[in-house]
């Protein structure tokens, strides 16, 4: 067979490049499962040109990893994993343990193997004395929903608290309920993920315990806030979600938060104010969202967008003496047009009760949250996943950042 370099490389860098574009659209929210599982399709063309091309495909894969970027390990792991060689798995492992962002390509690339693949190499992992190889095998547990058995209660113990507090968070992924009474002796960890996950988990497990910590880390601006938000206010009652809200909606750092909050809750109360912030060229397009997770209009589909303020300015600009460089978090959102949804709402209002909680225009029930797996946008299938491991305490996680195929295999056959 002839090889020609510059093809191979263009499939390395394309499979990089497409990996970094899933890694964010699995957040995104104009992704649905459809729009995944297509974008995966192109992952997988670029990974089986390396894989035709044999030893020269790992081979520029394996120099690709000097660039030390995590879209690189996720290529060169996925051929490394899939061969089975033992100096190549030392090799990937070694460039994804550099730092957090390569560690996700590297582990990344073990849940696109198969369940075949895992099982021959996910043993080994969990049993070998290398710190490095028990951490990979903990987290390609988690993301394949595969308990891990006794290697999960060692790696609550793990030195490290990035790997600790992973282990501690697929306590709750994976409904190990045994595991419950070491996650409140975690409750007090000094380490604030370790602290984190510990609730979230226990939370998940039913432990309504946890809800004065999380509370503790939705009151103040932290990266952990909104994943606080996002499981406490699914937990806690109708009336004291709505104190909370009024709390953070008082603070200046805290109102995007109460807008998200208010999606999260579900109550159909709380969406004439979301309305009203649809004036507010900052909050628009996330109070859009809210409101879309709550009513589940598809606020562009539906015609009741508009256009981007014309003085409105979010995200980088091209003017080399500004220092602003943070994204635009709503840039993929469809600017809301405050008078056609407020006509929209009091069309159909009739159809919301206040003090219920709804997800993407249904009361949320077993059935409502298989529907937005299969039909919503990621950011809904996250809210619907996290739903059904609260309504059914013995089921683990959905894991909605998992390749297209494997979700729509599952979801065919009701989970």
């Amino acid at each position: 067979m002839t090889i020609i370099s510059t093809i191979i490389e263009q499939h390395a860098e394309e499979a990089a490049f497409l990996w970094l574009q899933r890694d964010a659209a699995v957040r995104d929210p104009h992704y649905n499962l459809k729009d995944l599982a297509k974008l995966d399709d192109r992952v997988e063309a670029h990974i089986d040109g390396l894989r035709i091309a044999g030893d020269a495909g790992w081979e520029i894969c394996e120099q690709a990893l000097e660039f030390e970027e995590s879209g690189e390990v996720f290529a060169a792991s996925v051929l490394a994993f899939e061969g089975g060689d033992a100096q190549r798995i030392e090799t990937v492992i070694a460039a994804g343990a550099a730092s957090e962002e390569t560690w996700r390509g590297l582990v990344s690339a073990f849940g696109w193997l198969t369940q075949e693949q895992v099982n021959n190499l996910l043993p080994g992992l969990l049993k070998s004395e290398k710190s490095e190889y028990g951490r990979l095998g903990i987290a390609a547990s988690a993301i394949h929903r595969r308990d891990p058995g006794a290697a999960l209660v060692e790696a609550l113990d793990d030195p490290e608290p990035q790997f600790q507090a992973r282990a501690l968070r697929a306590v709750g992924e994976l409904k190990r309920r045994d595991l419950l009474p070491v996650l409140q002796r975690r409750f007090q960890s000094e380490n604030t993920a370790c602290r984190f996950w510990a609730a979230w988990s226990a939370l998940l497990l039913g432990d309504f315990a946890a809800i004065e910590i999380l509370k503790t880390f939705t009151a103040e601006e932290s990266p952990l806030r909104q994943r606080a938000i996002q499981l406490l206010f699914r937990v806690i009652d109708s009336k004291q979600v709505q104190f909370e809200l009024d709390e953070l909606a008082k603070q200046l750092s805290g109102l995007r938060h109460a807008i998200i909050g208010s999606g999260v809750a579900g109550d159909p109360v709380r969406i004439p104010w979301l309305i009203e912030l649809m004036n507010r060229p900052e909050l628009a397009r996330v109070a859009g969202e809210a409101f879309s997770m709550i009513t589940g209009v598809d606020i562009a589909y539906a015609d009741l967008d508009t256009d981007r303020p014309e003085y409105f300015h979010a995200g980088p600009t091209e003017d080399s003496e500004d220092e602003d460089v943070e994204m635009d978090p709503d840039e993929d959102l469809p600017w809301p047009d405050p008078e056609l949804i407020g006509a929209w709402w009091h069309k159909n209002q009739i159809s919301f009760q206040s003090g219920k909680r709804y997800l993407a225009g249904n009361v949320i029930s077993s059935e409502n949250c298989m529907h937005v797996l299969i039909n919503g946008f990621q950011r809904q299938r996250m809210a619907a996943a996290l739903e059904l491991a609260l309504l059914h305490p013995d089921r683990p996680l959905f894991e909605v950042r998992a390749p297209g195929y494997r979700q729509q295999r599952l979801l065919a056959a009701g989970l």
